[in-house]
């Protein structure tokens, strides 16, 4: 599949990498020796009362990323346990912060996928019984192994268990499907055998619970039922459907999707806690910790009470507004990411009336959707170069969103610019502008695509409020069904757009061209796989790397495509074990994007994240969900920071950032830096060949395109020497001091491959260009 030349593996990347999951829908609640601990879509948070801090457990920390379902604290053993849709476990262990993932269940072969979910845990005597869509499994906390499985439905049959409780010697399991409650005597040496379990009484139900020497459970139609052995009495019916259930010490607690409810020790209501009009949101569940409830919701992180049962704080950790991001921009230091949406055919439904949010100062801020002016289907961002504070998000549906200073000031649409709507011949006053890619060029024009509008190309300069529309009649006759959409569009050094289309290929456009000036490439003989063009990115020597739906290929030749009577493009040949193979050859790419060394981060929707050399001869790296905290393989969007060469990456289960090292190139010298200075025995100068982890090392920052640097000892004896674009991270040369752009970075080995001592060193840089020149210094204590 690819070139495998410099592969970095078995390292620790932990240190290089920071989650940015949303807190806000929160799936389970449970309290746990004086702290909450709270489950999320993909990740799991704790809060200590006491000191008011809130502490993260995510992918970084090692778990899977996938859809959490219910989450277990076991008292006993101290672990938490976690469970997934895919019937993963995973025991977080508190005391060792670390986590033992359980696969047995997710490996089943004997058990359809959609049959594998955890439902619930319930602790007796050691003994995890994990109630699954399939039916009852056994877990040895102690031994840390499992024991018996139990298919409890007729003729051994598999059927949903909701949850299990215990009371005395019985096992008690609510089951759906009409299964009804289940009895079983836990005594009994054969309960694999489904005629071992009996009906109490028949139904749908949803839970079980044990709570003052007592079992009690909640049928669908929210009757409740006290159990007595092999006899049920109704008691009656909740005010509405639990969807979770909870026991403390002195409350059985109902969680449903519009209240929590607390019943005391003879079940009373004591308390209903609803939500509010600041708090208008869903609820999952509940947990109840020293004197205060708290409660799992949907759209508020976990609420807990103040004074009465209608004021609440809010308790989550910092994050975005939804794990679902679908187009991200950290071009300048800030990074936005939007969550509006069109489906893989550029079919803007359903539709997203969401929010946005951006990162800085290490904090996400989020802006509500009632802010934005009503733009719905929020993609692209483009941040005006000559502007900072002013972007322009594009809306799937209402043209185009103009922000300034973090606040929106004008909806673009057919009212009040260029832009234009898609037109139905039989449904003329319908109006939906469908505005995907857009970008920049080096003039400050802001162009853009609008999916299936008469004049798809606009252009718009925001100096002078110009609009001007281009229309893609020569490609194809028909507006509303001659181009689905629009993936990206990207400007090169000569001012040719260059689009991604949905089903016409490759676009080139250049008003400047006189005659023909739009044509595409779009076949098997212009070396174009699939006619679909997901991500387009123009490097820094003016090379265009085209995504597509079933491969990577490349136009070197930008500025002679026009003088070209039979342009086509490139594949990238690697040799993989000796034999030439096609770099990502089949795979849909999903974005390319270009850092400061001109190495290449490409995404692909099933092979996770790829980091390639400037020519895509080396993979720097192969990040996927066995080797990395990614949570999927599928990559959505990838922006770069290039102030520190932070890589942002959004795939289909939430957003993380990975600290590669390299920054964008600066305009001179004069902001160049080293550190850290000094250099402390405490600190690892790395001492190896590996200057990908950039956590350890001697940093220079600050500086230009094209150096040389010279490193001396105090007497002026040369130690160490790098020059742009020659010593490079991602050589096979595994240099000790290399430049990433507009990083280098040294780990503290002279030429004579030995750990520098202790003293003040000289860094001299020079510009190759310029003749700019700068000296630092370094002290190193070891």
């Amino acid at each position: 599949m690819t070139g495998f030349y410099n592969l970095i593996t078995g390292q620790n990347f932990s240190a290089l990498w920071q989650s940015h999951y949303s807190y806000n829908n929160v799936v389970d609640v449970v309290s746990a020796e004086g702290t909450i601990y709270a489950a999320a879509q993909n990740a799991v948070f704790k809060y200590d009362p006491i000191s008011d801090e809130v502490k993260t457990i995510t992918t970084v920390e090692g778990l899977s990323g996938e859809q959490i379902t219910t989450i277990y604290y076991s008292n006993e053993f101290d672990y938490l346990l976690i469970g997934y849709e895919t019937g993963l476990i995973e025991l977080y262990s508190i005391s060792e912060e670390s986590v033992f993932s359980v696969v047995d269940i997710l490996e089943k072969d004997n058990i359809t996928p959609v049959n594998k979910r955890i439902n619930h845990f319930y602790e007796n005597e050691g003994l995890i019984y994990i109630s699954t869509d399939f039916g009852i499994s056994v877990y040895d906390l102690e031994r840390l192994e499992f024991g018996d499985t139990y298919f409890i439905g007729n003729g051994g049959t598999q059927i949903k268990v909701n949850q299990v409780t215990v009371l005395g010697t019985n096992i008690y399991a609510a089951c759906s499907d009409n299964n009804g409650i289940k009895i079983a005597d836990l005594t009994s040496p054969n309960l694999i055998d489904f005629q071992e379990w009996n009906i109490v009484i028949s139904g749908n139900f949803l839970t079980a619970n044990t709570f003052n020497d007592k079992v009690y459970t909640v049928r669908t139609n929210s009757d409740l039922f006290e159990i007595e052995g092999n006899t049920s009495n109704f008691l009656f019916t909740l005010n509405s459907q639990p969807i979770d259930s909870e026991v403390s010490d002195t409350n059985l607690i109902y969680s449903s999707s519009g209240a929590i409810y607390l019943y005391d020790d003879n079940l009373l209501l004591e308390n209903t806690f609803l939500p509010n009009e600041e708090f208008d949101t869903v609820f999952s569940s509940a947990a109840i910790l020293g004197q205060f409830v708290y409660i799992g919701t949907q759209d508020f992180g976990v609420l807990t009470n103040i004074s009465s049962n209608s004021e609440y704080i809010e308790i989550k950790p910092n994050g975005p507004l939804f794990n679902e991001t679908f187009k991200l921009n950290a071009e300048t230091g800030t990074v936005w990411a939007t969550f509006g949406d069109y489906s893989q055919s550029f079919n803007p439904s359903p539709t997203r009336a969401r929010g946005i949010s951006y990162y800085r100062d290490e904090q996400w801020v989020s802006i509500p959707f009632d802010s934005l002016l009503g733009a719905r289907n929020l993609n692209t961002i483009t941040i005006n170069p000559f502007n900072n504070n002013q972007i322009y998000i594009s809306s799937f549906q209402d043209g185009i969103l103009q922000m300034d200073n973090f606040e929106a000031t004008v909806l673009y649409d057919e009212s009040n610019s260029g832009l234009e709507s898609l037109v139905v011949p039989n449904a003329p006053n319908f109006i939906s502008i469908r505005v995907s890619a857009s970008t920049f060029d080096s003039n400050g024009v802001l162009w853009s695509l609008t999916s299936r509008a008469p004049n798809p190309l606009k252009s718009y300069d925001p100096a002078n409020g110009n609009w001007q529309g281009y229309d893609f009649s020569s490609i194809y006759e028909d507006p509303l069904t001659g181009e689905f959409g629009f993936f990206e569009i990207d400007i090169d050094n000569n001012g040719t757009k260059w689009i991604g289309g949905y089903s016409n290929g490759l676009y080139a456009f250049n008003e400047g061209i006189a005659n023909n000036p739009i044509r595409t490439l779009s076949t098997e003989e212009q070396n174009v796989p699939f006619p679909r063009i997901t991500s387009l990115a123009i490097d820094t020597r003016n090379q265009l790397w085209v995504g597509t739906f079933t491969g990577l290929r490349v136009l070197f030749n930008t500025s002679g495509f026009y003088d070209d009577p039979d342009p086509s493009l490139s594949s990238i040949i690697v040799l993989e074990d000796g034999i030439p193979q096609e770099l990502l050859a089949g795979q849909t790419i999903s974005d390319i994007e270009v850092d400061g060394s001109n190495n290449k981060w490409i995404g692909t929707v099933d092979s996770g994240l790829f980091y390639f050399s400037p020519d895509g001869q080396n993979t720097i790296y192969h990040f996927t969900t066995e080797n990395s905290p990614l949570p999927s393989n599928r990559i959505i969007d990838v922006s770069i920071n290039p102030q520190d060469g932070s890589v942002f990456i959004a795939t289909t289960r939430g957003l993380l950032s990975f600290r590669a090292g390299g920054s964008q190139p600066e305009e001179s010298l004069e902001e160049a830096y080293v550190y850290p200075n000094p250099v402390r025995p405490e600190y690892n100068l790395l001492g190896s060949s590996d200057l990908n982890d950039i956590t350890k090392g001697i940093k220079i920052a600050g500086l230009t395109e094209r150096v040389n640097i010279k490193i001396t000892d105090i007497e002026g004896n040369l130690v160490a020497e790098a020059q742009s674009n020659v010593n490079l991270r991602s050589s096979n040369a595994n240099y000790n001091f290399a430049i990433d752009g507009g990083t280098a970075i040294w780990n503290g080995k002279n030429l004579a491959n030995a750990v520098v001592r202790s003293g003040v060193y000289l860094i001299l840089i020079s510009d190759l260009d310029s003749f700019e020149t700068k000296v630092l210094k370094v002290l190193i204590i070891r």
